[in-house]
């Protein structure tokens, strides 16, 4: 923890709940003005969505080869639920790699990690399990909360079929995000404390941004003041 700034910022959710759009937010607000109003300095993200893409796109082109699926079945679906935790290890092999490169990087800059589970391919309690040493001894959690109805209505308008590989204009069929996030644990990951969760030993203090009013999808001044209130109080527990 330097520079007033969080060090890592898990940024978690259902799908289209606001994470990306907070993400874009930040990237148009001033550098002093981020620092001062939300404790993120000069950022990287890191979000395991174009890492399954990647998987996806491998597996239609091993389709057109004519050579078996790696990671999907022909719906689409993961063929064995641990990618789901492998995909967590890359993140945080990702972070890992950008720490042993500038062991000093949190001088200047903010990991924000961003990743979607829901109970049916093992929830926020998996994903947790396989985070890094180095990530949960820097991290904050903001838990973006939104309803599966509020989450499939956004993801509904949100989808660009022409660009689905987009980090704003990606979505799901309607029967996948049911079947995938419309249980999620959270409640149940975070009822034993309002302000921390303990991970693998570590202590990591956690608020929950409220949001099923979307103030994200406008990128104006409700949602930065939220931002602002709900990051305060996240700093006051991180620092």
């Amino acid at each position: 923890m330097t520079n007033n700034t969080f060090d890592v910022l898990l940024l978690i959710a259902r799908p289209a709940a606001g994470k990306s759009e907070i993400i874009d937010y930040l990237k148009r607000s001033d550098l002093e003005e981020r620092r001062r109003r939300f404790h993120i300095g000069d950022f990287e993200e890191i979000d395991d969505f174009p890492m399954l893409w990647t998987w996806f796109e491998e597996d239609y082109i091993l389709t057109q080869m004519g050579y078996p699926r790696l990671h999907t079945d022909a719906e689409g679906y993961f063929k064995w639920p641990y990618l789901w935790n492998l995909l967590i290890r890359r993140i945080c092999q990702e972070y890992s790699k950008g720490l042993r490169d500038n062991p000093t990087c949190h001088r200047q800059y903010t990991t924000i990690i961003e990743f979607a589970r829901g109970s049916e391919h093992g929830g926020f309690t998996g994903a947790f399990e396989h985070l890094s040493q180095d990530v949960l001894s820097r991290a904050a959690i903001l838990y973006l909360n939104v309803s599966y109805e509020e989450s499939l209505r956004k993801n509904r308008r949100r989808f660009n079929p022409d660009k689905p590989d987009s980090i704003l204009e990606h979505g799901l069929p309607d029967k996948k995000l049911e079947r995938m996030y419309r249980d999620s644990d959270w409640e149940q990951v975070s009822a034993a404390n309002p302000e921390y969760i303990t991970i693998q030993g570590h202590r990591v203090p956690y608020v929950v941004f409220e949001n099923e009013d979307d103030v994200t999808t406008a990128r104006g001044s409700a949602l930065g003041e939220r931002l602002e209130e709900t990051l305060q109080r996240l700093w006051k527990l991180y620092s």
